[in-house]
């Protein structure tokens, strides 16, 4: 690794109270600079943070995101948990397999895409979803996915159902290390099918429960058009009333003052 990536491994142990806080990030700097995790990426993320190598082979060996094989310019994984599963996830990747001639964790011969199952991305209103460098590609199908690698290969701008253009896998990374690149508000965050239940809580009236206040009285929170949230007296729960959840998901009553507001 060159000078100015060891200079940036510093920068990123730097930003935490405790320096080996950024070990997580300083490997993705590291599969940014080196395509993947090297002994040299290893031995410098060890010496800076003054820990053993073994250490942070533990770390680079446990999350599936760190790769000890070298990664294509996209990293496309496909979705085959239960939902994408049955939603055609398991079709797509075995098209994805016969249409790039790789397997699991296999990249094309052009150096281009690197094909993954991968576990729930989170993204289950819009299954079968495939993720390229971590970027939604959502309901997708056999065919679409056979396109979109065909359109990644032949270098084609391709831009993310939720979010912005596709970059490459090292350019994912270095973002993934806190290296921004100014894509983050490009695209839209959230689709019609993430915002079914915002819509149904505003024609309804609905508000999300608030912290009682030392009278023993509940604000309540008014949902306006833009998404914003207006705070105003409420009467507190009374007796018998569903209690509401903090954030351990343990039950709280809405007039003793006992959650903790979460």
């Amino acid at each position: 690794m060159n000078p100015t990536v060891h200079d940036e491994l510093r920068q990123i142990a730097a930003r935490y109270p405790q320096a080996r806080s950024g070990l997580l990030p300083m490997l993705h700097l590291v599969q940014s600079s080196e395509g993947r995790i090297t002994a040299e990426g290893i031995e410098a993320c060890a010496e800076i943070l003054g820990i053993s190598t073994a250490d942070v082979s533990g770390v680079a060996t446990f999350y599936t995101m760190y790769k000890r094989r070298p990664v294509g310019d996209y990293h496309v994984g496909v979705c085959t948990n239960t939902l994408c599963a049955v939603m055609g996830g398991d079709a797509i990747f075995e098209s994805l397999k016969e249409h790039l001639e790789v397997g699991n964790d296999e990249t094309t011969d052009d150096g281009k895409v690197t094909l993954e199952h991968v576990e729930c991305n989170a993204a289950c209103d819009y299954a079968p979803v495939v993720m390229v460098n971590w970027e939604f590609m959502d309901n997708q199908t056999p065919a679409s996915a056979r396109q979109l690698v065909d359109d990644l290969r032949a270098g084609k701008e391709v831009r993310s159902t939720r979010g912005p253009r596709v970059c490459t896998w090292r350019e994912a990374e270095r973002v993934l290390a806190g290296f921004p690149d100014d894509l983050a508000d490009e695209g839209p965050a959230a689709g019609p099918a993430s915002l079914v239940g915002l819509q149904i809580a505003r024609q309804n009236g609905w508000t999300a429960p608030r912290p009682a206040t030392s009278d023993g009285s509940a604000k309540t929170g008014a949902a306006t058009s833009d998404g914003s949230a207006t705070s105003e007296d409420a009467p507190s729960s009374p007796a018998g009333a569903t209690p509401s959840a903090d954030s351990e998901g343990t039950p709280s009553s809405a007039t003793s003052g006992e959650g903790d507001g979460s």
